[in-house]
Parts: C-alpha cells; sequence; structure tokens
C-alpha cells in the first residue's frame, strides 16, 4: 500500500527535472515549471472551494520545511480556517508592528513628495506642509501614525476651530488624507480619526455656522472709470498689468504668468492653459480693444516670453506687485481679486447679462449637474459683447454733476 504523504526522497526532489507537479501526500506538491525552477505548493479545499498557495521556492525551502509548512496548513484547515487569509492577516499584522516606527510626519511628508505634481503650484504644496507643520506636527509629528486618535485631534483643532475657522478646517482635510494614505500603505488600521461626517461633526460646530464669511475688499463699479484715470497715468508694467486683469476679469496668476504665445492678436483671443487655470480647463478670454491696446503697448517693450515681465530676467512679474501698486494708489483697502467682484456686481446691476454668461466671464465652475451637462458652449460671443461693454463702462470719466464722459478709443 502507498504511502499517502512523505512520497517524495531528497533525492527525487533534487533529480526530478520534467515539467510537472509530483505529490509529497497531504496536499504538499513539488512544482517544476517549463524553465525548469522548482517550487513547493500546497493545494486544498475549504467550505467546497480548491485553493492553492505556494509555500517557496525549492532554493530557500526545504523538504522538510516545505512538510512542516503543509502540516501547519492541514491545521488550520481542521479548524476551519483558510491558510491564505490566515498568511495574509500575519503580514499584515507584521507591517503594522513595522509601521510603529512611521512616524505622522514622515507619513505626511512622504504624501507631498508623491503628489506635489499634481497640485497647481509649488506654492500650494508648501502651504499645504505648513499648515501641518504649525499646527499638527507638535501635537502629533514623532508619534507613530498608527498611534493617532480622535483625542489627539481634536487637541491640534479645537483651540483654533472658532478662531481660525478655515484654517482649521484645512488642518483637518490634511490629517485626515494623510491618515488615509497611511492606512493604504498598511501604516495604521481602523476609522480615520479626522473623517467629518458622521465623526467629527458630532464634536464640532459646523464651519458655517461659526465662520463669518469675508468678502475680498471691492472697488464700487461705479468708481471704476475714475480709477482707471489714475491706473493709467502710472507707466509702470505692474500698472499695465493691473488694467489688463481689470478689463478681463482674470485671477492674479493668470495674468501674472500670461506668456505671448497665448495669445492671437488677430482674433482678439487671450487662451489660458488648462494647467494654470483654478478649474484646470482652457479657458479662452475675448479681449476687448482696450484690453488689446494694453497688449500692443506692452509688446513694444517686449522683454521676454512673459507679456507682463518682472524685474529678474526670464521672470513674469510677482504677484505681490498689484497689492503694492494699490498702495502706491493710495488704495490700501482694496484687494486686487475684489476688481473681479467689481465686474461681477456691475454685470448684475448694470446689464441684463444672464447668470451663466457672467460666471463664464469669470472662469467659474457650473456647479449644477443638469446645468452643466446642457452647457457645452463657452458662450464666447455673448462674452465678447459682454467684455467690450465693461471696456466701455472702465473709461467712461465721472464728472462732477454725476455724469459721465466717454474717450474716443485710443485716447
Amino acid at each position: 500500500m502507498a504511502r499517502e504523504i512523505n512520497r517524495l526522497s531528497s533525492r527525487a526532489v533534487a533529480t526530478l527535472a520534467e515539467r510537472g507537479r509530483y505529490a509529497d501526500g497531504g496536499g504538499l506538491y513539488l512544482q517544476i515549471s517549463a524553465y525548469g525552477t522548482k517550487a513547493w505548493v500546497s493545494r486544498y479545499t475549504l467550505n467546497g472551494e480548491s485553493r492553492e498557495m505556494g509555500l517557496g521556492s525549492l532554493n530557500t525551502v526545504s523538504l522538510a520545511e516545505a512538510r512542516e509548512a503543509a502540516r501547519e496548513c492541514r491545521k488550520l484547515i481542521r479548524e476551519g480556517i483558510d491558510p491564505i487569509s490566515q498568511r495574509r492577516a500575519e503580514k499584515a499584522a507584521r507591517q503594522l508592528e513595522g509601521a510603529k516606527a512611521m512616524t505622522f510626519q514622515q507619513c505626511a511628508e512622504d504624501y507631498v513628495r508623491s503628489h506635489g505634481e499634481a497640485w497647481r503650484s509649488i506654492k500650494h504644496a508648501a502651504q499645504w506642509s505648513r499648515t501641518l507643520e504649525s499646527y499638527a506636527f507638535p501635537v502629533i509629528g514623532r508619534l507613530p501614525v498608527q498611534a493617532v486618535d480622535t483625542a489627539l485631534v481634536m487637541r491640534i483643532l479645537k483651540p483654533i476651530w472658532s478662531t481660525k475657522t478655515e484654517t482649521a478646517t484645512r488642518v483637518r482635510g490634511r490629517i485626515e488624507v494623510t491618515l488615509d494614505a497611511a492606512k493604504v500603505l498598511g501604516y495604521r488600521s481602523g476609522e480615520n480619526p479626522a473623517r467629518w461626517r458622521g465623526h467629527l461633526d458630532k464634536l464640532l460646530p459646523s464651519p458655517e455656522k461659526i465662520r463669518k464669511i469675508r468678502h475680498h475688499p471691492a472697488l464700487p463699479y461705479n468708481e471704476m472709470g475714475a480709477f482707471m484715470v489714475k491706473l493709467r497715468l502710472r507707466g509702470a508694467v505692474a500698472a499695465r498689468g493691473l488694467e489688463f486683469l481689470i478689463l478681463t476679469a482674470a485671477r492674479t496668476s493668470e495674468v501674472t504668468g500670461a506668456r505671448w504665445d497665448e495669445v492671437d492678436i488677430a482674433e482678439r483671443i487671450w487662451t489660458i492653459a488648462a494647467s494654470r487655470m483654478k478649474s484646470r480647463k482652457e479657458h479662452r478670454v475675448p479681449l476687448s480693444p482696450d484690453a488689446l491696446s494694453v497688449l500692443l503697448a506692452m509688446s513694444a517693450t517686449r522683454q521676454n516670453d512673459f507679456i507682463f515681465p518682472g524685474n529678474r530676467p526670464q521672470s513674469p512679474l510677482s504677484n505681490m506687485a498689484f497689492l503694492q501698486l494699490l498702495k502706491r494708489l493710495e488704495r490700501g483697502d482694496l484687494t486686487v481679486h475684489g476688481f473681479r467682484s467689481s465686474f461681477r456686481d456691475w454685470t448684475a446691476e448694470r446689464t441684463s447679462t444672464p447668470r451663466e454668461v457672467a460666471e463664464m466671464a469669470l472662469a467659474h465652475v457650473v456647479t449644477d449637474k443638469v446645468e452643466a451637462a446642457y452647457l457645452r458652449s463657452d458662450l464666447f460671443d455673448k462674452r465678447r459683447r459682454l467684455m467690450d461693454d465693461w471696456a466701455t463702462f472702465c473709461a467712461q470719466i465721472p464728472m462732477e454733476k454725476g455724469e459721465t464722459v466717454v474717450p474716443l478709443r485710443g485716447t
């Protein structure tokens, strides 16, 4: 009667060379590939399902060691435990144990490094890191990422939740993302203690209820004509850049980073690449005659690829240049972003422009999914008429008795 287990001998294991599987008994097989490599395999049935688990190469696992591993598999099967699931659990436990040396700060820094290229700018990555350095690292930075719990997250957030609500919400979100990434990498397990919905929302008041909405200080649109007169008397590059920003209702970074190859002078179109847009979508800006005049004036003194060059060679205008200019104009009470609000107020109160046209002129994303599904056009022709009207309005010179004078183009 043939033996049911221990069928193979050490000599047979060493000399067998033909491709196939050779049973040792008890579910243990020596598997020889087409390339002559040899490995141990345990085959078993559990709950009516046939499974197969590798036990290692013959180069690293001897016949005796393979038999012992197969015996351990049979013991687990008798207890109703799947050996493959058991091995995965043991591996996860080892990873988790090893992760005790992985701190929250290390996980956060790894996340920034691996995602930096996907962010809009180096500045954004720096802001992401600074918030954690200021608020999270002092409390949990040196702790094992597995040790971060709700109490520790609350210790970070509670002191700033009511006084620095916007910052606190960003810190919370960045802690949550870091912990989620750590879990995916096997550095921690369990629920995310920084999760808002269904967790921290039970412990902290909603940001919307405590955060005072701060609007960017904006110039009333009926003062725009007088402001533009003063602005156009300035000969600096920053003045031309701010004038262009107002006439196009664009954002600061879009203007300071504008390049000559983005502009089609003949068609009066400025095309901003998706990579430079907040919405990550290409944006075409219709150029009014006044906006085009700014470009023609800048082209006469062209220095590099940037339309509004900075002081350093091959560099754009600083993003602080417009704020400094406003201070020199004795309008430090305003923000650059506020001019977009001036434009939006003007469209709402002084024109019959449909909302979607005004929002597209500002390159705002349509948040209504139904509306977005039907609105496939960028409404360029309508936006061109709107921007021409805006330029005309900005050129109106106020008179003492409330009258206005519209100067001729090019004067």
